[in-house]
């Protein structure tokens, strides 16, 4: 069994975010998970991510807040509790439109090994 603690979680930059705060809970470490890895992302209001794709799937799971999804000009919004998946290649613009910080976790597999 792998323990990481919250206060031992590292912030990183993601690409393409903006208002967001992030730390990897899981992943990266010689002992965690071996095919993906665990974000913790702080959206400010006004926040959010894209519109981009990667070439992997992900997952998203809002914790607190609410975030709002469009994809294809299609409009969703997550409350808490309610999780996505993000096929590869489809792009997404993820904001945070309330007035509140959204927590949300983001759970993808590790980038293809160069």
């Amino acid at each position: 069994m792998h323990v990481k603690r919250f206060e031992d979680a590292q912030a990183y930059e993601a690409p393409n975010h903006f208002g967001c705060y992030g730390l990897r809970l899981q992943g990266f470490e010689t002992d965690g998970p071996t095919n993906q890895w665990i974000g913790f992302s702080q959206f400010l209001p006004g926040g959010g991510a894209g519109p981009d794709s990667t070439p992997f799937e992900k997952v998203y799971v809002v914790l607190e807040g609410e975030m709002t999804l469009t994809i294809d000009g299609k409009v969703t919004t997550l409350g808490p509790l309610d999780s996505c998946t993000i096929p590869p290649g489809e792009a997404r613009l993820l904001e945070n439109r309330s007035n509140l910080t959204s927590k949300m976790l983001v759970v993808m597999p590790y980038p293809p090994e160069n």
